[in-house]
């Protein structure tokens, strides 16, 4: 009955989103409406449209498409790779392609970025784009569309994407550190998200992105010990021991279906079966347990939601106007001249 009750409460913050992402003029859910229809006036994100490059550029989308299918095909993994770039992205400074500037001291070079990959892929996409259409695709436009595309390609929901991110031109590997690393607690996750204008679903459901992809040891070895973490199921943990061989090994965050965009991540936090502490949390923390049961048994709902968050992420302190001393980068690398 508790897990009903939940479902139908979901249910409400689920349709509005979608109702406003399926319009050509997207409408963020969360951002306060201003009587006066001055631009200026709105949140930023209230700029983004789904129909922003139909006349500049109006193959961005499927470029972005066609070369995230061909990388992945290639390379599976990618697929959780760039979602979690894109994660990294927004989670610092806001979805303005950041992350993606490569020189001293930027967010890049950070040793919490060591593990980050796609940067290849996207600098691939931008060339492309740089041809068809040149001076008009942002970097972080790209990065949020190939995110979208990665969860398509692993299995995952469709969402459309608004489009209109400027790229940022300041990136410091000192903010990228504060980037959640998988030790934190549940407190200071609520906290991290809120100061981006997300909430705690946000956060269950955007953790649910662990269904994929892989960990490096460094991450949860605190939970290996010789006094292992007691909420770490034993069968499992001796599994990841051997697994472990230095800082930097990789292992499923997902150990029953690694390779399936579904809700068994859920199922394996409520057998103890969460590889990141951060994960686990999620269900022992009453604030967000409910949560992880109502997504673990309700796939549709999982899928649903997901949509909606990663909405939600990409808008995330963008940079829309030009108060907000955004560019489009000619090269995602760097910022220019």
């Amino acid at each position: 009955m508790k897990i009903m009750k939940l479902s139908l409460a979901l249910a409400v913050l689920i349709i509005a989103p979608f109702v406003a992402s399926s319009s050509m003029n997207f409408t963020p859910t969360r951002a306060s409406s201003s009587k006066s229809t001055n631009p200026n006036n709105l949140p930023p994100e209230a700029l983004l449209s789904v129909s922003h490059y139909m006349k500049t550029c109006p193959d961005a989308e499927a470029i972005i498409h066609r070369r995230m299918r061909a990388w992945i095909n290639k390379d599976p993994t990618l697929a959780p790779a760039i979602i979690r770039l894109h994660f990294h992205d927004c989670a610092v400074r806001g979805c303005d392609a950041s992350v993606l500037l490569n020189h001293k001291g930027s967010e890049r070079a950070a040793l919490s970025s060591k593990t980050l990959r796609g940067f290849r892929e996207i600098n691939d996409i931008k060339s492309v784009l740089e041809k068809k259409c040149p001076k008009t695709v942002s970097c972080a436009d790209i990065l949020t569309a190939a995110a979208r595309d990665a969860t398509i390609f692993a299995g995952g929901p469709f969402w459309e994407v608004p489009f209109g991110r400027k790229d940022g031109r300041v990136s410091l590997a000192k903010e990228a550190e504060l980037v959640p690393q998988g030790r934190e607690n549940t407190t200071g996750l609520i906290k991290f998200f809120e100061s981006r204008g997300l909430n705690m679903l946000d956060l269950v459901v955007l953790s649910g992105a662990h269904t994929i992809g892989r960990s490096a040891c460094l991450a949860f070895q605190h939970r290996l010990g010789k006094t292992p973490d007691r909420s770490l199921n034993v069968t499992l943990l001796n599994v990841v021991r051997k697994k472990c061989k230095t800082a930097y090994s990789l292992v499923d965050l997902d150990a029953t279906t690694p390779k399936k965009f579904d809700t068994m991540y859920y199922t394996n936090l409520m057998n103890k079966k969460g590889l990141l502490s951060t994960d686990q949390q999620l269900y022992s923390d009453k604030r967000t347990s409910s949560f992880v049961s109502a997504l673990g048994t309700q796939p549709h709902l999982f899928e649903s939601q997901f949509a909606v968050s990663m909405i939600n992420l990409g808008n995330v302190q963008v940079k829309t106007r030009p108060r907000d001393k955004g560019e489009i980068r000619v090269n995602c690398n760097f910022v220019n001249a």
